[in-house]
């Protein structure tokens, strides 16, 4: 079963760092679709899967279970501590390349989503670490889809694992990055009646990323444009 009608907080979130207001407009259009359908498979009468319904309650109120917080490995400014609710979670393979730079750049995609589903679990677009990882309209975007699940009165719960994560250099202080996510355990869950909604596994259940970062002046890897492909057979078990 996979988080129902969207599991992956970051499903759809298409930011491009020019035209701002198409931009967010065109992100969160994309993300309330794909991610009111549900990380999961198929239809749970709720929309096609995707990973806006993880949304806020997640951290949100007293989830069971104790936090899960990150740490603050990456090079240059130290990162800020991220916490998920004891329910929610995410496993990262590789987590790391054996590159330096590489090795950087993963490290920070990870803090990234992340922070995402933490924003999300609290219900809280403007969450500190979300804007660290985020930059001008990629944050707005990541901003204003948060919102979007807080005003739906969704939280997220689950496991979701991000598999296959390859990182291509570009010029200098750039990067793309690819990487598979299986949402088939991941669940969207209503905050006030706390019930989970679940979805049938299906080729859906699984989503492939490509994401753009660039590297600030204090070393950290922001996300600034990020695009996402439901039941990509690259990513199919």
């Amino acid at each position: 079963m996979g988080r129902s009608e969207d599991a992956s907080p970051h499903r759809e979130l298409i930011v491009k760092r020019r035209r701002p207001v198409l931009l967010a407009a065109a992100a969160m259009t994309a993300v309330a679709v794909v991610s009111l359908s549900a990380c999961g498979g198929g239809d749970d009468g709720g929309g096609s899967k995707s990973g806006d319904e993880k949304i806020e309650g997640a951290g949100q109120g007293g989830e069971e279970g104790s936090p899960s917080p990150s740490g603050s490995t990456g090079p240059g400014v130290e990162r800020p501590k991220v916490e998920l609710p004891g329910d929610v979670s995410n496993t990262f393979t590789p987590e790391e390349a054996g590159d330096p730079v590489q090795d950087a750049i993963l490290g920070d995609n990870a803090e990234f989503v992340r922070s995402l589903d933490a924003a999300i679990a609290a219900g809280d677009p403007e969450l500190p670490a979300l804007a660290f990882y985020t930059e001008g309209e990629a944050a707005a975007s990541a901003h204003q889809w948060v919102k979007s699940f807080k005003d739906k009165g969704l939280t997220i719960t689950g496991t979701t694992r991000y598999y296959d994560r390859k990182v291509k250099l570009g010029s200098k202080g750039t990067a793309s990055l690819t990487y598979c996510a299986d949402e088939s355990k991941a669940f969207t869950k209503d905050i006030k009646t706390k019930k989970v909604k679940e979805t049938k596994v299906t080729k859906d259940s699984y989503v492939v990323y490509g994401a753009q970062v660039e590297k600030n002046k204090h070393g950290v890897w922001e996300l600034i444009k990020m695009s996402s492909t439901r039941g990509a057979a690259v990513c199919q078990p």
